[in-house]
């Protein structure tokens, strides 16, 4: 099943040598040769910020974001970049945004990706009031890979309710990172949890930027206008800058769900 609409991907650390993704420009290239082969047309560079990457400064990637688009361009590679940024959540983080230090998603000052730590969750209901408080709405990366929400997946529900948007990998969401995380992603999209599937793609050999086979798989699952809103409409909504408008669809429920909840219970 291909999808009929530009799949956009608003997740991917391919701008050269600042982060842990691509290394140089030649693996970029290649990368974006790749996306450009499975469908995708429109790409936000999102490279770390804050945390172990506080160097990374706003103007630095904006010039690096145009210097890769220069780049495609010469080699005809059918893709266009925005720059953006993968954001640690620590104190100073507002201020940065609103300045421009750190970037948003495309660089509209409206969306941001905010990155927790893998191992551990931390309540984000101030950090989304506060973003609130300056016109930004949050996104959370690949929630379904975080230690603590997978051990206490509702806490996903109060976020969304608290009007955090949420990021499945579409890696996890196919089983590479173990089937924990392809569960609670699987679970995420029958709850009507998830608004956005992305490839937080770090190379061109290994987690690879693909989106077309977890479309596929989100087809199977929710059917594929749901699958068209969280690969194609709503990022591209993001990419312009513009509010996403998100219906929750029915819940089903699940034993995944069940088995989570059983354990909560027994520790």
């Amino acid at each position: 099943m291909k999808s009929s609409e530009p799949l956009v991907d608003i997740h991917c650390h391919m701008v050269p040598g600042i982060d842990d993704g691509s290394k140089s420009w030649d693996q970029s290239l290649a990368m974006a040769e790749i996306a450009a082969a499975d469908g995708i047309q429109t790409i936000v560079v999102t490279p770390h910020q804050m945390g172990n990457y506080g160097h990374n400064r706003g103007q630095s990637i904006r010039s690096r974001t145009a210097e890769l688009q220069q780049l495609l361009e010469d080699h005809r590679v059918p893709l266009k970049v925005l720059p953006g940024a993968d954001v640690r959540i620590e104190p100073g983080m507002i201020e940065k945004l609103q300045s421009g230090e750190v970037l948003t998603l495309a660089d509209h000052r409206k969306h941001v990706l905010l990155e927790l730590p893998h191992e551990l969750y931390f309540p984000l209901e101030d950090v989304l009031d506060s973003l609130q408080r300056v016109a930004m709405v949050g996104i959370l990366s690949h929630p379904e890979r975080n230690q603590g929400l997978l051990k206490q997946p509702r806490l996903v529900e109060s976020l969304v309710e608290h009007q955090c948007l949420m990021q499945i990998t579409c890696s996890s969401l196919l089983g590479t990172f173990g089937p924990a995380q392809q569960q609670m992603s699987e679970w995420m999209l029958e709850q009507g949890l998830a608004h956005f599937l992305a490839t937080d793609a770090h190379g061109p050999n290994a987690r690879r930027p693909l989106m077309q086979r977890a479309f596929d798989r989100a087809g199977e699952i929710v059917g594929e206008e749901i699958a068209t809103d969280l690969c194609c409409r709503n990022p591209a909504t993001v990419a312009a800058g513009q509010d996403v408008e998100v219906t929750r669809y029915k819940p089903k429920q699940r034993g995944f769900l069940a088995g989570l909840f059983k354990r909560e219970r027994a520790a």
